[in-house]
């Protein structure tokens, strides 16, 4: 959150589920003091909560097992969950999608289906029909810039759907060349994303087709560059880069929605 504020953030996104085995967990679902440490902290940086991650619902997996998640986030003062369906089965997907919303609609939390296209929903025509099917006021889907140009999605279709499913998006870059395995998509999600304007992906053209003054988010995991330079720098260099790059391509994008 320091690293936040100092670079001249509004938001973070916090993730309260493990997804890899290596990564840290903080269980602020289940610990008060960790709870409390944390809004504390919030309110001494004056950074707010805008999403929280990761409801990733598989085939085995139950919506209800994640409330407790859904209420911490909505105690933090977050306003949406990132959501992930990696199951293969059209039907259960769409049920399970749709009681994590009915779950999430009474905490003020909307339900952003992001889709990766390693994943069983691995791109805008397979989560737009999950959307449609699930019908709910809360439902939302999250137009990550990476997933959407690595899974060939249209930006024709992404203009043409409602504009009320736009909550916020993340923004980064990477090498227009799509990895030839599926490990070497993650580890690009995950590790090695650029800052927009290094890569090959056509950043301003995804984001033009989107709705005006919704966030942008940056989701620029960078091992490397944070281990040399520290998370301070790393959050400067990457909200100065993003600034520059959208400012100089297609001023009328809305740059100072940036998280």
């Amino acid at each position: 959150m320091a690293a936040a504020a100092n670079a001249g953030y509004r938001y973070v996104g916090l993730r309260l589920t493990r997804v890899t085995r290596e990564e840290p967990h903080y269980p602020l679902a289940t610990d008060p003091a960790l709870m409390r440490a944390t809004k504390a902290r919030l309110a001494a940086t004056g950074i707010g909560v805008l999403d929280i991650e990761l409801a990733r619902i598989g085939p085995t997996d139950k919506p209800r097992d994640f409330l407790r998640v859904l209420e911490a986030g909505a105690e933090l003062g977050a306003r949406h969950v990132i959501t992930q369906l990696p199951d293969p089965d059209p039907v259960r997907k769409v049920d399970h999608f749709t009681e994590l919303c009915d779950l999430a609609r009474p905490l003020g939390l909307t339900l952003d289906l992001e889709f990766p296209s390693w994943t069983e929903t691995g791109d805008l025509t397979e989560a737009v029909r999950v959307l449609r099917a699930a019908g709910r006021p809360n439902a939302g889907l999250l137009l990550d810039v990476l997933h959407f140009a690595r899974s060939g999605s249209s930006i024709d279709e992404l203009g043409e759907l409602p504009r009320e499913w736009f909550h916020f998006a993340h923004v980064c870059d990477a090498p227009a060349e799509i990895p030839a395995t599926t490990a070497g998509l993650i580890y690009t999600a995950r590790f090695e994303r650029l800052f927009p304007g290094e890569g090959g992906l056509d950043v301003p053209g995804i984001l033009a087709a989107l709705p005006p003054g919704i966030p942008y988010t940056l989701e620029i995991p960078r091992a490397m560059l944070v281990a040399q330079v520290g998370a301070s720098e790393h959050s400067r260099l990457a909200l100065a880069a993003t600034r520059r790059h959208l400012n100089a391509v297609s001023p009328a994008i809305g740059v100072e929605h940036l998280q």
